[in-house]
């Protein structure tokens, strides 16, 4: 496939807005997850998954040292659990941490990381605006 015919980033990621100026990144595939989470993501920039259920990786890049709110953090990971299998479960666990702590484990099939210094959230999944 030549560059030409070749989607864009944008066309294959989602994003939303999540109030006071911050957006979420969204991949939709596994190959998208890959872009999201090695090619658009900073190092400190939050990176979210639900826990242990196959679905798209987040991202809300951080705007040099201002910090996303609670609230920020709380509506990417309805997100993140909306762009997942368990989108029709209640309360879903979704694993936040930064980007630079999000790694490939050597031979791992595209899409699969593991990751680092994590913290939860739960969650009912949902989506805000989309941008």
């Amino acid at each position: 496939m030549t560059d030409s015919k070749r989607p864009s980033l944008e066309a294959r990621t989602l994003t939303y807005n999540l109030g006071d100026g911050w957006q979420a990144i969204v991949g939709r595939t596994d190959a998208d997850n890959e872009i999201v989470t090695f090619r658009l993501a900073r190092g400190n920039d939050l990176w979210l998954h639900v826990r242990g259920v196959p679905g798209s990786h987040v991202i809300v890049p951080v705007r040099g040292k201002e910090e996303p709110g609670r609230e920020v953090v709380r509506r990417a990971a309805a997100i993140a659990a909306w762009h997942s299998k368990a989108q029709k479960a209640g309360q879903v666990t979704v694993s936040v941490t930064r980007a630079k702590f999000v790694r490939k484990p050597q031979g791992a099939k595209r899409g699969t990381v593991s990751i680092r210094k994590e913290k939860t959230v739960r969650v009912r999944p949902g989506l805000p605006e989309r941008s």
